[in-house]
C-alpha cells in the first residue's frame, strides 16, 4: 500500500488540493460575512482564545522513572508525564472556557521511556489484535487537537507509526514528510478548527506540522527509499499562503525543531535541523511557532518577520511533559475578517500539578506490566560494579558500555570496507549512582547504565583527530599541582563541564596529567602497546549526541559515519546481557587510561 494513500484517502482527502483536513471542513467564503468594519461608533469585535501545547513527551504519562523504578525526580523537582500535563490542561479549560481553547504537540511523543519501549516491542501495537499505545490512549483522553512528528517517531519503524497514528483520535502533521515516489505529504500536512466566537463569525486556526529533516541521515534504515524529508522554510513558505487563501485567520506552525538556526549534523543535508526561529523570520503570514526537539524552555521569544516586520511569537515547553506553553491570542474584527492584535505566551510547570486519575486509572495496568518488566532478570553478574568512582578511575561498568559498542559496531562493519580498521569506542558516567548488583541482573539494572535515548554510530577519525578529541576531554579536570592534595569532590566538572560531557575511550591506552595544562595533557598515548600513528584510521563507536555535536567535541560531528542505527544503546547493552547470560568483569574490564601527575597515579 503506498505511504500516503490511506492519509490522502481517509483523514486528509485531497489535502494538497486545498481542502481542510481532519474533518475541520471549513465553509466557503461566506463565513467571512460582509462585516463592513465596526462602524456607527460601535466598539470593535473582539475575541480571545488559547492554544496550550506539549512538546517532547517522549512516552512519559505517569510522574515515573522505570529505569530507578521509584517516581521521577530531578535536581530542579520537575515533574513528568501527560497525568499531570492532563490536570494543568482541565484548569486552563475551565478558566477560558473550553470552547476557546485547543491543545496541540511538537512531536517525539512514541520513543524514549520503557513504557514506550514495551508497546514498540515487547508487546507491540502492530500486532493482530495488538494493544493501543499508551499515548494514543492518553492524549485521545486529554483531548489533543494534532500533534507534529517529531524524528523519534521513525525510531520503530514506519508500520508503527502507522499504526500510532491509526489510533489516534486527531491527526499527526508533517507537510514536509514526503512521500520518496510522490512527492506529496506522507500524513496530513495541516488541519484547521473553528472557532465560535460569540459574534457568530467563525475563527478558523490553522496548524501546520513540520517535522525535522534529520530523520533522513538519523533514521535512515527505516525511511530510505520511502520517505524524503525537505527543509521546514521551503514547505513552510509552500503550504503558509494557501492556509490564508483558504481563509485561515490565525497560523500556527508546530515545529519539531529547535529555535536557534544551527545544526548538529554538519554538512550531510542541504538543511538546517534547529530552523523555527528561521521559519518565522523568513516565511510572512505565521502567528505563533510551537517549538520542539531542543529539549530547552522558551516562555515568550518573539521574532521579526524580515518581509512583513511583524513579530512571530515563539514558545517551547521542557520535555517530558514537564512543562505546557499557554499561547493567548486577542483578535478583533475589521475589513470582513480577524486579525491578531496582541499574542502573549507563558509556560505553567508540572510540578505544581497533581496527577489526574482519570489517565492514571486509564493506564494503571499498562504501567504495571512495564514495572514488572523491567524488574524482570536477565542475567547474572559474577560481581557488583558501580559508577561512584567512574568521573575519575577507568572502572569496569563503563568499560561494559563500550565493550558492548565496539562488539556491536565490529559486527556491523563485517565483510564491509572498514572490517579491518581498529575500532575504539567512547564511553561517559552519565550517573554516578548506577550500579549493577552481583548475582541477579534486571533490565533497570542494565538500563541504568544509559539513561539518555542516545543511538550507536560509527564514525572515521585519524590517531591525530583521536588526541585531540581526548585532549578536549580531559578539560574536565581542575589543574592539580603535582604533591598537592586531591579532593575527588573538587577534582572534576572544570568550569561547569557535565559529568556527560566527559568521554572515556576504550580501544587506546593513555594517561591524563591533571598537573599540566588544558591541552598538554594527554601522554603516553598508544595503540596495540605502540605510540599511535597520527595518521592512521581508526573507527569510534560514539553515541548520536556525541556524533552529532553534543559537546563541541572536535572533528566527531564533520567525520565520516559508516553506520548507524535507530535502537537505543541502552536497549543494545540489554540485548547484550540477555544473549550473554553472565556478566564476568574478566572478559571486559581493563584500566586503559589513568590520572597522573608527572607519570605518578593519582589513584
Amino acid at each position: 500500500m503506498p505511504l500516503n494513500r490511506r492519509t490522502f484517502l481517509g483523514r486528509s482527502a485531497a489535502a494538497g488540493a486545498g481542502a481542510a483536513v481532519a474533518g475541520s471542513a471549513v465553509a466557503p467564503a461566506e463565513a467571512h460575512g460582509h462585516g463592513h468594519g465596526h462602524g456607527h461608533g460601535r466598539p470593535p469585535k473582539r475575541y480571545s482564545f488559547t492554544v496550550m501545547g506539549t512538546t517532547d513527551l517522549h512516552g512519559n504519562v505517569f510522574n515515573w522513572d522505570y529505569f530507578t523504578d521509584k517516581e521521577f525526580d530531578d535536581k530542579d523537582h520537575n515533574d513528568v508525564g501527560l497525568a499531570k500535563i492532563s490536570t494543568l490542561v482541565e484548569q486552563v479549560r475551565k478558566d477560558k472556557g473550553r470552547r476557546n481553547t485547543l491543545l496541540i504537540d511538537a512531536g517525539d511523543t512514541i520513543q524514549g521511556t520503557q513504557l514506550s519501549y514495551y508497546y514498540a516491542k515487547v508487546d507491540p501495537i502492530t500486532a493482530k489484535h495488538g494493544p493501543v499505545h499508551p499515548m494514543a490512549q492518553s492524549m485521545n483522553a486529554i483531548g489533543y487537537d494534532a500533534a507534529a512528528l517529531g524524528n523519534h517517531e521513525f525510531n520503530y519503524g514506519i508500520p508503527v507509526l502507522r499504526k500510532f497514528e491509526e489510533q489516534c483520535d486527531f491527526p499527526l502533521l508533517g507537510a514536509n514528510a514526503l512521500d520518496a515516489k510522490t512527492l506529496r505529504p506522507a500524513f496530513a500536512p495541516y488541519v484547521i478548527k473553528r472557532l465560535r466566537t460569540p459574534h457568530g463569525r467563525d475563527v478558523r486556526v490553522a496548524i501546520l506540522g513540520l517535522t525535522n529533516p534529520g530523520i533522513a541521515i538519523w533514521d535512515k534504515a527505516n525511511v530510505q527509499g520511502k520517505m524524503t524529508f525537505p527543509g521546514l522554510e521551503e514547505q513552510a513558505a509552500k503550504w503558509v499562503p494557501k492556509l490564508r487563501s483558504m481563509g485561515a485567520d490565525v497560523v500556527i506552525v508546530s515545529a519539531h525543531s529547535g529555535s536557534s538556526g544551527t545544526s548538529s549534523y554538519g554538512d550531510q543535508l542541504p538543511y538546517v535541523e534547529n530552523a523555527a526561529g528561521l521559519v518565522a523570520e523568513q516565511v510572512p503570514g505565521i502567528d505563533a511557532i510551537l517549538v520542539g526537539h531542543a529539549h530547552t524552555e522558551i516562555a515568550e521569544y518573539f521574532v521579526e518577520n524580515k518581509k512583513t516586520g511583524k513579530k512571530v511569537l515563539l514558545s517551547e515547553p521542557l520535555k517530558w511533559g514537564q512543562r505546557l506553553t499557554l499561547f493567548d491570542f486577542d483578535l478583533v474584527w475589521a475589513k470582513g475578517g480577524w486579525t491578531v492584535e496582541k499574542a502573549g505566551s507563558k509556560v505553567l510547570n508540572s510540578n505544581t500539578a497533581v496527577e489526574d486519575r482519570r489517565i492514571t486509572r486509564l493506564l494503571s495496568d499498562e504501567h504495571k506490566k512495564v514495572v514488572a518488566y523491567v524488574n524482570q532478570v536477565i542475567g547474572t553478574s559474577v560481581s557488583a560494579m558501580a559508577t561512584a568512582d567512574a568521573p575519575w578511575k577507568d572502572e569496569p561498568l563503563i568499560d561494559l558500555i563500550n565493550h558492548v559498542q565496539v562488539e556491536t559496531v565490529r559486527a556491523a562493519l563485517a565483510g564491509g570496507e572498514y572490517a579491518a580498521l581498529p575500532i575504539v569506542s567512547q564511553a561517559s558516567c552519565f550517573s554516578r549512582t548506577a550500579a549493577v548488583p552481583a548475582g541477579q541482573v534486571t533490565i533497570k539494572d542494565a538500563a541504568g547504565l544509559y539513561p539518555f535515548e542516545n543511538t550507536l554510530e560509527a564514525r572515521v577519525l585519524t590517531g591525530a583527530q583521536i588526541k585531540e578529541y581526548l585532549e578536549y576531554s580531559a578539560r574536565y579536570y581542575v589543574q592539580t599541582a603535582a604533591g598537592a592534595p586531591v579532593d575527588t569532590a573538587k577534582l572534576t566538572n572544570s568550569g561547569g563541564i557535565p559529568d556527560y560531557n566527559y568521554d572515556a575511550v576504550s580501544g587506546l591506552t593513555y594517561e591524563i596529567d591533571i598537573a599540566k595544562a588544558v591541552g598538554a595533557r594527554i601522554v603516553k598515548l598508544s595503540f596495540d602497546g605502540q605510540p599511535i600513528d597520527p595518521a592512521a584510521r581508526f573507527v569510534m563507536a560514539v553515541n548520536n549526541y556525541r556524533a552529532s555535536g553534543g559537546g563541541a567535541f572536535p572533528h566527531i560531528a564533520g567525520a565520516k559515519q559508516v553506520w548507524a542505527n535507530s535502537e537505543e544503546i541502552r536497549n543494545t547493552i540489554i540485548s547484550w546481557v540477555t544473549a550473554k547470560g553472565t556478566v564476568d568483569p574478566a572478559e571486559f574490564a581493563v584500566v586503559g587510561w589513568r590520572l597522573t601527575r608527572e607519570g605518578a597515579p593519582v589513584f
